[in-house]
């Protein structure tokens, strides 16, 4: 491991981790984290990433990947000697950080909803020595998120549900983060009474008619062929492919975010 002085930091799982002052070799093993890294201009710094850290195109193409988010290559880690390294308490397992905290600094973030993402910049901001950069970018996401607010008013707001996942059907519920963007888009979420991720057969989104039915590009690559599918048994329903990126990515691609919801408002038409 890199030799500096280190500062203690506490992460947003609230715990205390020993970071070097303005680490020089940072490893994310989260897609969005790791954009966000190289937007606030720590490009020089980061040194592992994983194989769905796709944005932006250069990142993936020069950075090193150590693996996936739930499985990664700890020799490659060895191998690439961080200084820090950043999870998710959601999109990383508890084993791997438990792992990788016995010979390196783990920062874990936790990110449930629009204060938590912006927390979550700044501090990563602070740790890694470009608070003015992490500051601005706050700004500038904020300002885009006031705008839209002010456009969307306080109308209709129509009820959705939102699959990620076919064979077997699987849904955001009311505890997570694209359930909190979704209220940010203006949408009901038809499952927030439930948890997590639950199933959903045909026969419950026929039950909770929704207006829509949001079909995201991640984690499962839903296509023009799935609205067909669906179709072919829910006639009466309008079903939308939407970027789950924008409504998942908690790091700078907030940016994009808030004029993503104002176009999706104005094809779909509610």
């Amino acid at each position: 491991m890199c030799l500096q002085t280190p500062t203690q930091y506490t992460d947003q799982m609230g715990r205390s981790v020993s970071v070097p002052i303005h680490p020089k070799r940072i490893i994310s093993l989260v897609p969005s984290i790791s954009e966000l890294l190289w937007d606030l201009g720590l490009e020089k710094r980061l040194v592992g990433i994983t194989k769905f850290c796709i944005h932006p195109k250069k990142m993936y193409r020069t950075i090193e990947r150590v693996g996936g988010t739930k499985k990664i290559h700890h020799n490659r880690i060895d191998d690439l000697n961080p200084d820090l390294i950043i999870a998710n308490k959601e999109e990383n397992t508890r084993p791997m950080v438990e792992k990788l905290e016995k010979k390196y600094p783990v920062w874990v973030s936790d990110v449930n909803d629009f204060p938590s993402a912006m927390e979550m910049i700044e501090k990563l901001g602070t740790i890694c020595g470009v608070k003015e950069n992490a500051t601005e970018l706050i700004r500038e996401i904020k300002a885009k998120r006031s705008k839209w607010k002010e456009k969307a008013g306080s109308g209709k707001k129509p009820r959705v549900i939102y699959l990620i996942w076919r064979d077997p059907w699987m849904v955001v519920a009311g505890d997570t983060f694209v359930h909190k963007m979704l209220n940010e888009a203006g949408y009901t979420n038809a499952f927030k009474d439930s948890s997590r991720y639950p199933k959903c057969s045909m026969e419950d989104m026929k039950q909770l008619n929704p207006d829509y039915l949001f079909l995201s590009s991640e984690p499962y690559p839903f296509k023009e062929k799935h609205i067909a599918e669906l179709t072919s048994v829910l006639p009466e329903d309008k079903i939308v492919l939407v970027d789950g990126e924008l409504f998942s990515w908690y790091g700078s691609r907030l940016l994009r975010s808030y004029d993503y919801f104002d176009n999706l408002r104005s094809r779909i038409a509610f």
